[in-house]
This record gives structure tokens, C-alpha cells and sequence, in this order.
């Protein structure tokens, strides 16, 4: 326990020393992101379950996303998306914007962060396809909420994607319908320095190859998935492949990510 106290403690401290020195409006947005997942941390009784995250293709946060109208509202925001790695790590950030939707009766909520997970691979590929309607190409549900949700037997997780917001410091389930995800290539461009990255490169690549503040992501993100290691080591007898995130590590509750493979041999039985 003490452990893990010295690890989360670590990995806040090197996120409050990135926010002081970002220097572009990508690397704030990732870090803005990051700080949406280290509030998940202090209050998980509030947050998102760890079995949801443990068993996720991806995970998206959209910090501070703008109400359009007043009551039942459409929405726009900026964020980023992570997927599995086959050494369970976190990929580099991908950024994308979430448009349309409707999160319901929210007077007096200027903006809302939003935090998405992925359970099927179909759903991160609609994204890097060109944009995935939630509701329409995949099912979306309010996720459910606290430590202890994910052990309770009516919680099968069969949903393709589960949605979470935060207003005024509190975390609740919502549902997202009709909000549309696409790709940022503009911002993925100016983050990583070429005008000819593509999100299949950025997923299959590891924290080191990408600005401090996407390692930055992945290291909250991974103090949050409980049991996860820290950092994007790989295994040294890991087989090559163009799209890591498509091997099998057969692994309890996790699944991992490939672009060009049978989702199939991604599942253990």
C-alpha cells in the first residue's frame, strides 16, 4: 500500500511540474486531461470503476466541453484518445473533437469534462476511420459509478462505450447519444511534428517516442487502471508487429488494441 502511495504521489508531482511549463494549446489540452483522470483518483468513490478501465480497448477524455444552447444542449469539445498496448501500457494520445449530442438538463454548467471508455475495438476503429456516432455506430451508456459498481452481478459491462461528465468537481454516468467523434489532424499534427502522422502510427507507438506531456497522460492514466505498471516498458521477447497493440498477452480482464487483426484473437477465453 505504502508503494503505491510513493507511485501516485510521483506521478502528480511530474503532472503539476508539465502544466507549469506547457507551451502550445496541444500540450495543455493533454495535460487538462490529465488532471480530468487525477480527479478520478481522488475521489473513486465518485469515479470511474477500475474493472471498466481494466477492460477497455480505449479510454477518451474531453476536458471543458462547451454547452451550445441553454437546457438540453448540444455540445463541443477537444480532447484525446489512448488504447491498449500489448504490455498493458497506455499509447500515445491521439487528439480528436466531439461534436452534437445532447447531455441533458444542465442549467448553470458552462462546460463539462467528459471522460469515454471503449470496450470494442469496432469503436476505435469507426474514430480513425472518420467519425463515430455514438448511439447510431456504437451503443452508448451512463457508466456506472464508484469502487465497488463493477462487482455488482447486474453490471456485465456489454455496453461499447460508457460515458462519464464532471461538473462542479463531481463525476456521474451520462448518456451521450448522437455526439460525434472525430479525428483533430490538425492538432495530432503539431503535436507530433508531421503533417503525415497517422492515428495507426501514433497508437502503436510508446510514451517515450511523443512530448513529456503525453507520458505525462499515460502515467495518471495508468496509476488509475489499479495494477497496471508505470511507463511503456515492452517485453523483450514481444513479437514484431506493425500495429503492437494487436498481440495477445492473455491477461485477465484486459483486452488489447490492433488495427489490422481479428479482434477475436485479441479476447482470452
Amino acid at each position: 500500500m505504502r508503494l503505491r502511495q510513493i507511485i501516485f504521489t510521483f506521478v502528480v508531482s511530474v503532472f503539476a511540474a508539465s502544466v507549469c511549463y506547457a507551451d502550445s494549446k496541444e500540450e495543455t489540452r493533454v495535460l487538462d486531461s490529465a488532471d480530468v483522470v487525477d480527479q478520478l483518483l481522488r475521489i473513486p468513490e465518485q469515479g470511474v470503476p477500475t474493472r471498466l478501465f481494466s477492460s477497455a480497448f480505449g479510454v477518451a477524455v474531453i476536458p471543458r466541453v462547451l454547452k451550445v444552447g441553454f437546457g438540453l444542449g448540444a455540445r463541443f469539445g477537444r480532447g484525446v484518445v489512448v488504447v491498449r498496448q500489448p504490455d498493458n501500457t497506455w499509447s500515445n494520445p491521439v487528439f480528436i473533437k466531439l461534436t452534437g449530442g445532447s447531455l441533458g438538463l444542465q442549467a448553470g454548467a458552462q462546460s463539462t469534462d467528459i471522460v469515454l471508455v471503449f470496450k470494442t475495438r469496432a469503436s476505435i476503429d469507426g474514430i480513425t476511420s472518420g467519425k463515430l456516432t455514438l448511439g447510431a455506430d456504437a451503443a452508448v451508456a451512463a457508466g456506472p459509478i464508484g469502487r465497488f459498481a463493477g462487482a455488482a452481478t447486474d453490471w456485465t459491462f456489454s455496453s461499447e462505450v460508457y460515458s462519464y461528465s464532471r461538473s462542479r468537481g463531481l463525476f456521474a454516468g451520462l448518456a451521450l447519444q448522437g455526439a460525434g467523434i472525430t479525428m483533430d489532424r490538425p492538432a495530432n499534427a503539431a503535436f507530433y511534428g508531421s503533417a503525415e502522422i497517422t492515428p495507426e502510427a501514433i497508437f502503436a507507438s510508446s510514451g517515450n517516442a511523443a512530448p513529456a506531456a503525453a507520458n505525462t497522460f499515460i502515467q495518471v492514466l495508468t496509476a488509475q487502471t489499479n495494477g497496471l505498471p508505470i511507463g511503456p516498458s515492452a517485453s523483450a521477447n514481444a513479437t514484431p508487429n506493425r500495429y503492437p497493440g494487436s498481440q495477445n498477452k492473455n491477461l485477465p480482464e484486459v483486452r488489447t488494441f490492433g488495427m489490422n487483426t481479428n479482434p477475436d484473437d485479441n479476447l482470452r477465453n
